[in-house]
């Protein structure tokens, strides 16, 4: 009977997954595919919290588990893509994501029925549900500071649980900030919505309540709303605990449905934070797929090559469409395969690694691909971009007498010096890509989303945006949505 199914390998990258790769693993052990025709690859990047003996233990012969000695970042997956032999296709998923068990077949069928194409994209959607809050207050500008405050907030936990890390601060929401324990906080303007993520997809009840801890700058008046649910309640300057019952169902939220390239450079997940809903219905062609979640065909990897690891973790997946798409290969969304993911689980969006690894690697794959204006008009917005953030995070502060906040400055400064070591090998990759490429850097540039049409579509939010708009890891300089 399994004699006529392609056979798949899917590879899951781990490093230090704890319970969510674990979780994984258990999730792919019940895909709906026969067990001859699926392997199942984790390639470990050197785990010291004992995650790779656990799966190894836990799942024997159902499991190969590789290590790759190192920390290898993000290409170690090449590892399990250069051996491909009597293999038709292979799936690349996180460590923290969970399949459905159908989620194969869809993707499997999409790539037989086409055979220009070059990957399958699922429908990624991030792992919790959410209840949708809003909190009114009055505001206040700080001296020398410029921001319209609201109130301080630093939990969220839902049936009493905390889920602030997981909780997603839609509009109205400054970066993260220590308080005087330590403990992360966000400022809010004066209108704010939050989604507060469900404990747990299959505890995702109807009506619940979640919990929020606010504090302000002195005692004033907030509105708390959730659903019909509203309520005028008093913050003062000590952390408070507020309820909020939540008479709402919970909703999907969209993480990746297929990639796009912005005209000016930056990549994005396309439906990014957008409620999963009919605009996600449709299969559609994008322009790059996400390494989160993927069904590549082998002989799309043997004809256009592996990732390049030069670049270690961010924008490597972008870089591989990019290359592939100028070889005449096409990606496809297919909606009827779902993934849920714990959105930066690993690495943490916004963290420095973040940061640095974004802004770098998205010059540069530029460089290795994109026309040639481009990409230098990308470089020179990132100089430009730094020296504005220098002269508000560094000067600012210190005609007031204040102490400048400098991660965001160092991070650039570091990224960018990268970069420039990185420069010369890059476009040697220039040159010895642009022979073999079948389209040329207009009918590239025609498949990039249009900035006008970026800003319009409210259905697409900037991911990976670097720092073109304000970083979500600097509290200064990211303005309420």
């Amino acid at each position: 009977m399994s004699s006529g199914h392609p056979r798949v390998r899917v590879v899951v990258l781990n490093w230090n997954g704890g319970e969510h790769v674990m979780r994984c693993i258990q999730r792919l052990t019940c895909t709906d595919w026969p067990a001859d025709r699926l392997e199942i690859v984790v390639l470990d990047n050197a785990s010291t919290d004992g995650s790779d003996l656990a799966i190894a233990e836990t799942f024997g012969e159902r499991v190969e588990v590789r290590p790759t000695g190192a920390n290898l970042g993000f290409v170690a997956n090449n590892l399990a893509m250069a051996d491909l032999a009597g293999t038709d296709f292979v799936a690349l998923v996180n460590n923290d994501a969970f399949v459905e068990p159908g989620w194969l077949a869809p993707l499997v069928y999409a790539l037989l029925a086409d055979a220009g194409l070059g990957a399958a994209c699922p429908r990624i959607l991030f792992a919790p549900a959410f209840h949708e809050l809003r909190i009114e207050s009055p505001v206040f500008v700080p001296p020398a500071d410029g921001r319209a405050l609201g109130v301080r907030i630093r939990e969220v936990a839902t049936q009493g649980r905390s889920v602030f890390h997981l909780s997603q601060f839609v509009s109205g929401a400054w970066g993260i900030e220590p308080d005087a324990d330590g403990r992360p906080f966000r400022w809010l303007g004066g209108e704010a919505v939050i989604r507060a993520a469900a404990v747990e997809r299959d505890e995702a009840a109807a009506f619940g309540f979640v919990d929020v801890e606010l504090a302000a700058e002195a005692t004033k008046q907030a509105v708390l709303c959730c659903g019909l649910y509203r309520n005028k309640v008093t913050v003062t300057p000590e952390w408070q605990r507020f309820r909020i019952p939540c008479w709402q169902q919970p909703f999907d939220v969209v993480n990746n449905a297929g990639g796009v390239v912005i005209e000016d450079g930056f990549g994005a997940d396309r439906g990014y934070l957008q409620v999963d809903g009919n605009r996600f219905d449709s299969p559609a062609e994008v322009f790059n797929w996400c390494g989160g979640g993927v069904l590549l065909r082998s002989r799309y990897l043997e004809h256009v090559g592996l990732l390049d690891e030069r670049f270690f973790l961010y924008y490597e997946d972008t870089d591989l469409s990019w290359r592939g798409q100028a070889k005449g290969w096409r990606y496809l969304y297919v909606p009827d395969s779902v993934i849920l993911h714990l959105h930066a689980a690993s690495s943490g969006e916004g963290s420095d690694t973040f940061q640095f690894f974004v802004e770098r690697n998205r010059l540069m794959m530029l460089t290795k691909n994109a026309p040639a204006r481009l990409a230098l008009g990308s470089v020179v917005g990132s100089v430009t971009a730094t020296l504005s953030y220098a002269r508000h995070d560094v000067l600012r502060p210190l005609l007031g007498r204040r102490r400048p906040p400098l991660r965001l400055i160092y991070n650039r400064s570091r990224s960018f010096a990268s970069y420039l070591r990185w420069l010369p090998p890059m476009l040697v990759a220039r040159r010895r890509l642009r022979p073999g490429r079948t389209l040329t850097d207009a009918d590239l540039s025609g498949r990039l989303t249009t900035r006008r049409d970026w800003n319009e579509d409210s259905d697409l939010v900037a991911s990976g945006a670097g720092w073109s708009i304000p970083s979500a890891g600097d509290s200064r300089n990211q303005r309420p949505a």
